[in-house]
């Protein structure tokens, strides 16, 4: 549905996105994910013709978007788009929703039908002769939202749409979302800095850094095995160690980080110089006195460096000649007899060591 080739973008010396190359599927949720500043916004305004790109092509059904003539509005009139802080105009909120349907010329009693039947969509039954900027910033986005879709475009863009809401009109957009994806087959390209967010609604997710999409891929892909270190630090890995492979062999090799020895399952050579990304869920730690080691299990003799609360929880460090962090309850630090500065024993299976080539 949409193609991304070899986009950049530049504000007069700054330069925002440096070659973004990737493809949206027809009816697909494509969330793209990012650090603030990534260029999440940029890429979706050039989408939706707001921008025109500095270099490379975007293509719509095969279309170059940007180029000149009157596919330029046919190929606009594909698409709705929704912005972060949702614009209404001082009038009611049918028309606001009937704006883009009087552009396209359609007539009064169709508008009426169609504004009735967004309205539903969205969730604001009864909501038409109501003043649209006396709405709270949950149902002016679910407004923005019916805009959009009123006049059933076949892509719908949305710019981190909930970045300003609280927890329950996010969970409102959010099923709104899937259900217009599920329901009418809209393709939906979905941008947004939280994470979590781009996992549970995309099929798949692109992580924008640096300009370019570092990673393309399913949500349990860009989680679980991360590209690159800085895509395993921004989805939330927390012990990323570095090391270099020193043995190797039936799929499985030793890396010597700190002055110590990890397996992991991967085929690299020795030499190569590695990042060990191991997830805080997969770790075990138990007292050094202790049996809870499993045979064939990683096995690191180590030191409690800290112990942070977090609410009914705790964040714990382990010094094993490299940090590795874990979070366990406060009923499970008092039955082990955690504490700092005491000694442990940190545990993780090799297969649960996502291994990152250096380069």
């Amino acid at each position: 549905m949409i193609e991304l080739d070899n986009v950049s973008k530049r504000f007069d010396a700054t330069t925002v996105l440096s070659g973004v190359t990737g493809r949206v599927e027809q009816g697909e949720i494509f969330t793209v994910i990012g650090p603030s500043g990534a260029g999440k916004s940029t890429l979706l305004r050039l989408i939706d013709l707001l921008d025109s790109p500095t270099g490379g092509a975007i293509r719509i059904k095969g279309i170059d978007i940007h180029a000149k003539g009157k596919q330029s509005l046919r190929v606009r009139r594909m698409t709705g788009m929704v912005f972060q802080k949702p614009a209404v105009f001082n009038t009611t909120v049918a028309e606001n929703i009937a704006v883009g349907l009087r552009f396209r010329g359609v007539g009064k009693t169709a508008i009426r039908a169609k504004v009735t039947d967004a309205l539903t969509m969205v969730g604001l039954s009864g909501y038409g002769e109501r003043r649209a900027r006396t709405l709270s910033g949950g149902e002016m986005q679910r407004v923005a939202l019916a805009r959009a879709m009123v006049t059933e475009p076949e892509i719908l863009l949305m710019d981190e749409p909930t970045a300003n809401l609280d927890p329950v009109s996010v969970e409102k957009i959010e099923e709104l979302v899937l259900r217009i994806n599920r329901d009418l087959g809209t393709t939906i390209l979905f941008s947004t800095h939280d994470m979590y967010q781009g996992q549970r609604l995309a099929h798949r997710i692109g992580v924008l850094m640096d300009g370019r999409f570092a990673q393309v891929g399913t949500p349990r892909e860009v989680f679980t095995v991360p590209a690159t270190r800085d895509v395993a630090r921004f989805v939330g890995i927390e012990n990323i160690v570095d090391g270099i492979v020193v043995a190797g062999g039936n799929g499985t090799s030793a890396v010597e980080a700190g002055g110590v020895r990890v397996r992991a399952a991967t085929p690299l050579s020795p030499g190569e110089r590695v990042s060990l990304c191991i997830r805080s869920e997969d770790l075990r730690i138990a007292p050094a006195d202790g049996d809870g080691t499993t045979p064939g299990r990683n096995a690191l003799p180590g030191t409690v460096a800290s112990v942070v609360p977090r609410g009914p929880f705790s964040r714990v460090t382990v010094d094993c000649g490299f940090p590795l962090s874990s979070v366990l309850s406060w009923k499970t630090l008092d039955k082990l007899g955690i504490r700092e500065g005491g000694p442990v024993v940190v545990s993780f299976a090799a297969e649960e060591v996502h291994v990152i080539r250096e380069d």
